[in-house]
């Protein structure tokens, strides 16, 4: 960025490599910051470095969170017989908000997509098997959403569980979601009724 300082220079091209900020937006943000006062400029700065030093993840379920295990995966309430896989952590925040889930997560860190280069060792395969050779999973519930990449992922998943596990029941959300749909944009009524009226696999 030509004749720009370079401290804002540097500041717009990190910004730049965030999802949906193109160079001219990252200037945008960037600029932006400069006219904050600078006590709100610093408190940004730390939070971002708290984000990185504060937040762990769990080595259950491979979500987000301050402790670990974390306080779904720590919650003795909720069953550890139900397993519900789902892509990304903002998924299982969706399916949490319809207040009607009470089993246990695994975020697979994404979906199978071979041609980006997604396989199956990119995803948290290893730590499912893990979680299933412990024995106390009775059904697994894909909420994986109706892409493309979800029902190769859901295929996968499906043949390691029929092959490796075969008296595990295996469902997924109804087909109230909409084609193409990924689970953290379904609204949370259409969410509820998915998982209660889950189909087997």
């Amino acid at each position: 960025m030509g004749a720009l300082p370079r401290p804002l220079a540097d500041l717009a091209e990190e910004l730049s490599r965030l999802p949906g900020l193109g160079p001219k937006s990252a200037l945008r943000v960037a600029l932006t910051l400069l006219k904050w006062p600078k006590e709100r400029a610093q408190s940004l700065g730390l939070s971002i470095h708290d984000l990185r030093e504060k937040l762990h993840f769990c080595s259950m379920c491979a979500g987000l969170a301050e402790s670990d295990p974390c306080p779904i995966c720590s919650d003795p309430s909720r069953s550890s017989e139900l397993l519900c896989l789902v892509g990304e952590w903002d998924s299982l925040l969706a399916l949490e908000e319809t207040g009607l889930y009470k089993g246990r997560y695994l975020i697979l860190g994404g979906l199978l997509s071979p041609l980006d280069g997604v396989e199956p060792g990119s995803l948290e395969i290893e730590r499912l098997v893990d979680r299933l050779n412990r024995g106390e999973v009775r059904e697994v519930i894909l909420a994986l959403g109706t892409t493309m990449e979800a029902e190769a992922t859901a295929s996968y998943i499906k043949n390691l569980v029929a092959k490796s596990f075969p008296g595990l029941r295996l469902t997924r959300l109804a087909q109230g979601i909409p084609l193409g749909a990924e689970v953290k944009y379904v609204d949370k009524e259409t969410l509820k009724q998915s998982m209660v009226h889950r189909q087997g696999l």
